[in-house]
């Protein structure tokens, strides 16, 4: 049996219609109900719905051979797994905002807002920038807004969050996208079953 680990939410029941199209289905309405692992109907695979940040947790540590998460998740932590595949779904890319009309000071040292300090560090690293960065857990827009930060580092979907409270993409820092990863031991031991998942995604 392959225990493969969604993350609630939208993504991950748009990755479980495509497993149970798949061949993957599960005989209850597991969406709606509060049981919190299932098996598919041939018992060859079983499901279980997590947080989207711990997805990544789980497969490391073994209790999933595979997941589905997305690759700010993966870039954010660096988790020990094999990333194997690109599903090419919850499309959106990383990137730099900040309220319209800014003027960057490179003699400053920027405030960065976020929620993803480790993708910052690294994307202002590699410019050489001096930056001081500001970890939040939610509503990244109102740090420029209130002067806390001179930008923010987010995902961008559509922008129209964005646009809303006059703040504009200044630049991109990085594509995102949902992917599947894997437990390295389990890709060793199981790797016949979860290419034969990885084949049917396809």
């Amino acid at each position: 049996m392959i225990n493969i680990a969604l993350p609630k939410g939208r993504l991950g029941e748009k990755v479980y219609e495509k497993l149970a199209k798949a061949g993957y289905g599960y005989v209850d309405d597991a969406v709606d109900s509060r049981k919190l692992i299932f098996q598919s109907a041939d018992g060859s695979v079983s499901y279980f719905w997590v947080k989207p940040s711990d997805v990544a947790i789980y497969v490391e540590k073994g209790a999933a051979d595979i997941g589905v998460v997305g690759k700010d998740i993966l870039l954010e932590y660096s988790p020990d797994v094999y990333e194997i595949m690109d599903l090419n779904i919850g499309k959106c890319k990383m990137a730099v905002a900040a309220k319209n009309g800014y003027k960057d000071d490179s003699l400053v040292t920027l405030k960065v807002a976020t929620k993803f300090p480790n993708i910052a560090k690294e994307y202002y690293e590699k410019q050489n920038r001096d930056i001081e960065l500001i970890k939040l857990n939610g509503s990244i827009e109102l740090a420029p807004i209130l002067k806390m930060s001179d930008v923010i580092v987010d995902i961008v979907e559509t922008g129209t969050t964005l646009k809303e409270n006059d703040l504009s993409v200044i630049a991109d820092v990085c594509p995102i996208s949902t992917r599947l990863i894997a437990n390295k031991a389990s890709y060793k031991f199981k790797k016949e079953e979860i290419d034969t998942v990885k084949e049917k995604l396809k």
